[in-house]
């Protein structure tokens, strides 16, 4: 029988529920069992695809083409899995389906409401997920906090779930601030969160308490009694430098034992040391080098959001990691080189430069400007989606003599469309059908033998995932080509260009894919693994002729 661990949250959001919820499949994985994990959204969006990244982070894209919040990433880097697009549910495909059963007659004459009906479908797709694998727990995460008005139906469920015989725990993650003006740590946002769960009838099994510092054991206690947990179920969270290390900091309070416990069940695999001394291997680093990401999506009021780069960021620390070195992420907004195109010899202070992708006008020129720096000053590059296309076009106006060569998604009368829509993206845009309607999931590539790509990925034919609707213009490769690009890696129609690179160049690789979506801390993507070892290369190369 398949267990259910529901995460919910409270105080506020942003607490970190998703690296909660992923650090808790990971240390029940490492003891051996068959864990997933489902995400739900309460938003009215039947996906995330049309959510500006500025909105809830960046859009996640599934092996099967499901454009998700961006917590499904943090499941499967940690638990090294693929999870369907099935096992993130919104309130707008719980609405749509019941909608949908009332129109065929499906409740046969009975007046449709949210209990029992909307309720009844959200239970539907959570039991779904234990039907179609072999699983031992699923953990579900419930967006929002509790007081929402939006996932109240979303809690109503899961308690009818204990209710009528399924095996379920429930773990709250709660925010314990601490006040400048007093210095001491305050558990009533905690209790007040707690009540308003108990009010909807669901009591925690186990708070998790997020907060700068670990939580004290006179604050423990005061959990404990207000909130009706043992003291040994109030787990401390508190701020470390590596997210991959929550699954240890779970493990030193005994989190897994407890859960076993609870659910009486006992497994005497652990595999728990590897994972203890990759971490340990991380902290021990000393060498470090500096990756500029050149995005447009930094900027939300007077914040700066680099959740909109996540896996991009993660995909780094990956290859970084595996490489032995440091990562220091430099942050630059692309459209800084087109307000004052002097400083882009800033990028002097990198040691690589990734260009990721992106959708809409702003920032482009910028974009290009950085990759034609990259380019005539040999600094390792990476261009992803978007990141490839600029670099096409970049190299069609300045190699190739292509003038006013660009992009039709942003240039429509550009006399050198380099860039492209897919043939069969012309309808969909006409009919302004933009929810799940680009090229998603995964897609395979034919590498070009010998090339650096086919090196980096050791096959001849791979799969990564895509989202975009534009691609490198046939009409246009030959020329490309003969100038000296070199497309390494196509759709095996041959059609579409799916990776290009200069072998002259130190390291100069794009992509139509996004590999980052497939990169795991001990599996690094070979793409962003290539540009750290050319870095890393170059660095040692550089300090040899130095040195002479």
């Amino acid at each position: 029988m398949v267990n259910y661990i529901i995460v919910t949250g409270g105080v506020v959001s942003g607490l970190g529920k998703g690296i909660t919820t992923a650090s808790i499949g990971k240390i029940l994985k490492l003891h051996g069992y068959d864990v997933t994990a489902i995400k739900i959204d309460p938003y009215m969006n039947c996906d995330a695809g049309t959510l500006r990244p500025t909105e809830h982070g960046e859009v996640w894209v599934t092996e099967d083409g499901g454009e998700i919040d961006q917590d499904l990433g943090h499941y499967e880097r940690f638990l090294d899995i693929n999870i369907p697009k099935c096992q993130n549910i919104t309130t707008g495909q719980v609405y749509s389906a019941v909608i949908e059963k009332e129109r065929k007659g499906k409740y046969l004459g009975k007046t449709v409401q949210p209990i029992p009906h909307v309720t009844d479908e959200i239970k539907r797709r959570i039991r779904e997920t234990s039907q179609n694998q072999k699983l031992d727990f699923i953990i579900v995460e419930i967006g929002g906090t509790v007081g929402d008005y939006e996932n109240v139906l979303f809690l109503e469920a899961v308690r009818q779930m204990k209710h009528e015989g399924d095996k379920v725990l429930y773990v709250h993650v709660t925010y314990v601030p601490v006040l400048d003006s007093l210095g001491e740590a305050k558990t009533k946002p905690t209790q007040h969160s707690v009540k308003l769960l108990r009010g909807i009838g669901i009591q925690p099994d186990f708070i998790v308490t997020r907060s700068e510092k670990p939580l004290d054991e006179v604050r423990r206690e005061k959990i404990a009694l207000f909130c009706n947990v043992h003291e040994e179920d109030v787990i401390s969270d508190s701020d470390i430098d590596n997210v991959y290390a929550v699954p240890l900091l779970f493990e030193e309070q005994f989190l897994s034992k407890k859960i076993l416990r609870k659910l009486r069940l006992r497994k005497d695999h652990n595999e728990l040391k590897i994972w203890k001394d990759y971490i340990l291997n991380i902290g021990n680093l000393d060498n470090s080098i500096n990756i500029g990401i050149v995005g447009k999506y930094f900027d939300i009021g007077s914040s700066q959001l680099s959740d909109s780069y996540i896996s991009v960021i993660e995909a780094v620390k990956h290859a970084a990691w595996n490489n032995n070195i440091n990562p220091n992420i430099k942050w630059i907004d692309s459209k800084i080189f087109e307000k004052k195109p002097e400083k882009i010899t800033s990028l002097n202070s990198v040691d690589g430069i990734i260009v990721p992708g992106g959708f809409g006008l702003s920032g482009i020129e910028g974009k290009i400007k950085t990759i034609e720096y990259a380019r005539k000053n040999n600094i390792p590059f990476l261009g992803l989606c978007l990141g490839m296309q600029l670099a096409v076009v970049e190299y069609a106006r300045n190699v190739c003599n292509l003038k006013e060569a660009h992009s039709s998604e942003v240039d429509k009368n550009t006399p050198h469309p380099v860039i492209d829509y897919i043939p069969e993206q012309i309808n969909i845009i006409r009919d302004s059908r933009y929810g799940a309607s680009m090229r998603l999931g995964a897609y395979p590539a034919l590498l070009k033998k010998g090339s650096i790509v086919q090196k980096l990925y050791d096959k001849n034919k791979i799969f990564e995932r895509h989202r975009h609707r534009y691609e490198v213009n046939p009409e246009y490769v030959n020329i490309l080509e003969k100038n000296g690009l070199t497309f390494s890696g196509c759709s095996p129609d041959k059609i579409l260009m799916e990776f290009m690179e200069i072998d002259t160049h130190p390291y100069f690789v794009g992509t139509q894919a996004h590999p980052e979506f497939k990169s795991r801390p001990m599996k690094p993507s070979p793409l962003f693994n290539g540009l750290i070892y050319s870095i890393k290369k170059k660095k040692i190369t550089y300090k040899l002729e130095t040195s002479i």
